[in-house]
């Protein structure tokens, strides 16, 4: 039988399956995070007709004779070039910006994505939209620490969690006090204080010009602190007192000037505050989201981790714009946004797919053109095989 009815068959096989992979891309020009594939083909084995031989007194060299077996598929590469930029505003949406994929898991077994288009369940928990998997990161602590050297769990962020109340410990007051102010001149700055239940109480601080300088008392309704002068260096910086304790929080005035022509003294900030519900969220280019509570405060509520591998084309496309690692990608390297070679993110967009509709009609176009030819190969040899059998009439 002729070889190159097989050689023909063999390429056949190869561009069909060129053909199947192209109509795949085409089919996910609009799909969430993509990355399309490239087929590339290899000759099989040689068929050695003759050998090589060597040059010899009077003759020259001889080359081998060969003929080929046909075509076959060598390998079907990922390409992860990145995608275009589509900007969705919702939060929940989240775009790498580079290289890595975001880390999600399914029953016991972990994936890795590049589509961001989260959402949440009943529960709480971010999830992949029709597959259910569970976006994995670090949650913060009740202090709004996030410590990225654990392990990654199960991202939540509850509607309705509570910021916990915060008392007060210390108080700054800042600004300064005009040292040419009227004896009599009496200055309130209040602030409002917490215990640890969030209930607030005013600190209210008096400061009262009399003829030798300033003095200073405070109260917050339940201790009062009695006045005391205050007293500035040459260069008119406050050196007593430093601070002040009322109700078992320190008061500190370290910051307060006394030059002339200006009165700017006031109640800069203080440590505590009450308790608050979470009323939104933000995502930080690092994967920090970042929730806004009803007390006017925000605070980190967790992590999302990234993956990166030393052979991302190793990884084996699981559906569900998933991909699982193999013994040829590759551990995954867990890390935060921006680190480790890692990209970072864009809350509010999506990653499309980056299918080149020009380069995949292209090859469209190979494709057919290449199973025409060989289909023509097996039509020439079955021609000349009929050939064969008319030799006896």
């Amino acid at each position: 039988m002729l070889r190159s009815l097989f050689s023909g068959i063999s390429g056949l096989r190869s561009h069909q399956t060129m053909l199947d992979v192209t109509g795949n891309n085409i089919a996910n020009v609009n799909t969430t995070g993509f990355k399309s594939s490239m087929t590339q083909f290899q000759d099989t084995l040689s068929q050695l007709l003759t050998g090589a031989g060597a040059g010899q007194d009077g003759l020259g060299g001889t080359n081998p004779a060969q003929v080929g077996l046909g075509v076959r598929v060598a390998g079907i590469t990922t390409n992860f070039t990145q995608g275009s930029n589509q900007m969705t505003g919702r939060s929940t949406d989240m775009m790498i910006q580079g290289d890595g994929f975001f880390v999600v898991r399914k029953g016991a077994e972990t994936f890795f994505t590049r589509a961001g288009s989260f959402d949440f369940d009943a529960t709480g928990q971010m999830v992949l939209p029709g597959e259910g998997a569970l976006v994995q990161g670090w949650m913060a602590d009740a202090n709004g620490v996030i410590d990225t050297n654990g392990p990654v769990t199960d991202l939540r962020v509850p509607v309705g969690a509570v910021m916990a109340a915060q008392a007060t410990s210390s108080v700054t007051y800042e600004g300064n006090l005009d040292a040419n102010a009227d004896t009599g001149t009496v200055l309130h700055r209040t602030i409002d204080l917490y215990d640890a239940t969030g209930v607030p109480r005013e600190l209210d601080l008096t400061f009262t010009k009399t003829a030798t300088g300033w003095t200073v008392g405070a109260t917050d309704g339940t201790d009062t602190v009695a006045d005391t002068a205050i007293t500035f260096d040459a260069d008119n910086v406050l050196t007593a007192p430093a601070t002040l304790t009322v109700g078992g929080v320190t008061v500190n005035l370290a910051g307060m000037t006394g030059f002339s022509g200006l009165d700017t003294a006031k109640a800069a900030r203080q440590d505590g505050h009450a308790a608050g519900e979470l009323q939104s969220f933000t995502l930080g280019a690092d994967g920090t989201i970042m929730g806004s509570f009803s007390n006017g405060l925000k605070q980190a509520i967790g992590r999302i981790a990234l993956s990166s591998f030393t052979n991302p084309s190793g990884l084996e496309k699981a559906g569900g714009s998933l991909f699982r690692t193999t013994v040829n990608s590759g551990d995954p390297m867990l890390g935060t946004a921006g680190g480790g070679g890692r990209g970072t993110l864009a809350g509010g967009s999506l990653e499309m797919s980056n299918v080149d509709l020009s380069s995949e009609f292209t090859n469209l176009i190979v494709a057919q053109r290449g199973f025409q030819a060989n289909s023509r190969v097996i039509t020439t040899s079955d021609e000349v095989l009929q050939e064969l059998v008319n030799l006896k009439r």
